[in-house]
């Protein structure tokens, strides 16, 4: 079964001022989206999502990365995914599509990333809230790059589709102030490699 890919988005976000001060250097949030058909609907319970995910990650990761990277290129600093399955669809129907290394290895070896992919995975109808939380690439630690894509597409996902999304941010959230956790770590005296200390 070939993937069914009804429509791909491109969204583009720069913010030249954030709490009344200008950014010296305008941050940039992008994400794409691919609204496809879900490939497990109208089949009942499923009991092996496997095929389907081997099929469909690798393309759907590709596309999506190769749109972030037209807009990026190796500006790339903080990455997300996201993924929203329509109302007739199953939770799992969504993570299947995000939470395998057929999908976001297409990510994170095109742009060498150390850390793992912050993610969102839900169910809703047309229009409803798409959130891709960011962090950076190559630091889970640094808190200047944890950063919220928010989307909403008004006609998907529909109940038979699935919409999974990458995110990507060129800069920090503007004016960050708060710092970053090893900084917490470390007045609290807590160890580094072992923070909730297990």
């Amino acid at each position: 079964m070939a993937v069914e890919i009804r429509r791909t988005l491109l969204h583009v976000q720069t913010t030249h001022v954030e709490g009344g001060k200008s950014v010296d250097v305008p941050t940039k949030l992008v994400a794409s989206l691919a609204i496809i058909k879900n490939p497990w609907s109208g089949r009942g319970f499923v009991e092996n999502l496997r095929p389907e995910i081997r099929e469909t990650g690798p393309v759907v990761g590709k596309l999506l990365t190769d749109m972030i990277l037209d807009v990026t290129g190796d500006a790339l600093e903080g990455y997300g995914k996201a993924s929203v399955v329509g109302m007739g669809g199953e939770i799992e129907h969504a993570q299947a599509m995000t939470h395998t290394l057929w999908f976001g290895n297409q990510y994170r070896d095109a742009v060498n990333a150390k850390s793992y992919l912050a993610f969102t995975n839900t169910r809703g109808a047309a229009g409803c809230a798409l959130m891709i939380p960011l962090m950076d690439k190559d630091d889970g630690g640094r808190r200047s790059h944890y950063q919220t894509i928010h989307l909403s597409v008004p006609d998907a996902p529909a109940d038979d589709e699935i919409i999974i999304a990458l995110g990507a941010s060129v800069g920090g959230h503007p004016h960050h102030r708060i710092g970053n956790r090893y900084e917490d770590l470390a007045e609290m005296g807590r160890d580094v490699d072992n923070p909730a200390g297990v």
